[in-house]
């Protein structure tokens, strides 16, 4: 397996689609494109090779995709993406293999995420990891013994789908929290608390006690060595981090929670590189 070979990553979402072409760790070429999100699905399908043509060339071993959705990883095939109407049961690898003649491999973009910080974040010393992104939703994606664990149905890491308060986790550790409960948008949380506002501060002390519930969760079932946050709400990681650790204080094990690191991811464009890091990790170079 040879990281200095030239792969492309691909973000995926639902407005716009992202391209890079990867090598020795570092982006060297990227494009972007808006997602036909209410086009056909050969539309959008057609708009991820056109972003794919503008990075592509003789050098590249292969192509990794991220997309939010249910992936059945080994086949390459996206299911109902929420964001995308027409994306109900995409052969996607099959498309993209057939178009570029380089093997594709495709994944949900929290694995990615997750990857990404495997091969070119703080990751990189881990064997066992949670990558945590917090933004719309909640997502994860787990390493176990230095490997992608997608569960059999690529299901593995949605926490967010926990029952929690009547709900579910992820109305409690996303951006809906802020929202419906205290009717303000998580931004203008983020920006009220770095001006020193009391009470956005307590909004994210809240928020905290919900991180650190999703955190149990996490160690109960996977027992990482790190988690990693990332997402547009890990900005606001120094308002929430001490409310979290507060609330850990009744896990059972302490020694777990003391040997437990959390950060904030620091890795920029960590979509492509993880989807990038898809070729890697499927040992195929």
């Amino acid at each position: 397996m040879d990281r200095d070979k030239s792969v492309i990553g691909v973000d995926m979402g639902g407005s716009k689609i992202l391209a890079g072409r990867v090598r020795s760790q570092t982006i060297s070429s990227e494009w972007k494109v808006t997602t036909p999100a209410d086009e056909s699905e050969q539309v959008v399908v057609h708009a991820v090779i056109s972003a794919i043509e503008q990075v592509f060339d003789g050098t590249c071993e292969g192509i990794g995709v991220g997309v939010p959705g249910v992936v059945d990883a080994e086949r390459g095939i996206v299911y109902d993406v929420l964001a995308i109407p027409s994306w109900k049961k995409v052969h996607l690898k099959e498309k993209l293999e057939l178009h570029f003649r380089r093997p594709v491999f495709v994944n949900n973009d929290s694995n990615c995420f997750t990857l990404g910080e495997k091969y070119f974040g703080k990751g990189k010393k881990f064997k066992h990891l949670v990558g945590m992104t917090l933004g719309t939703g909640l997502g994860a994606g787990i390493i176990v013994n230095d490997k992608l664990y997608n569960g059999s149905n690529c299901g593995a890491g949605e926490f967010g789908s926990i029952p929690f308060k009547g709900s579910i986790l992820e109305d409690y550790c996303a951006s809906r929290f802020f929202k419906n409960n205290y009717g303000i948008e998580g931004h203008e949380a983020f920006h009220l608390a770095a001006s020193g506002d009391p009470r956005a501060e307590e909004i994210f002390d809240d928020f905290g006690k919900n991180i650190g519930f999703a955190v149990k969760m996490i160690m109960f079932s996977v027992d990482p060595q790190a988690i990693l946050m990332g997402g547009s709400i890990s900005e606001a990681f120094p308002f929430f981090r001490r409310s979290m650790f507060d609330s850990l204080a009744d896990f059972p094990y302490a020694h777990s929670v003391d040997h437990l690191v959390i950060e904030k991811s620091e890795l920029k464009s960590s979509a492509i590189l993880g989807a990038g890091a898809l070729v890697f990790e499927s040992q195929v170079l």
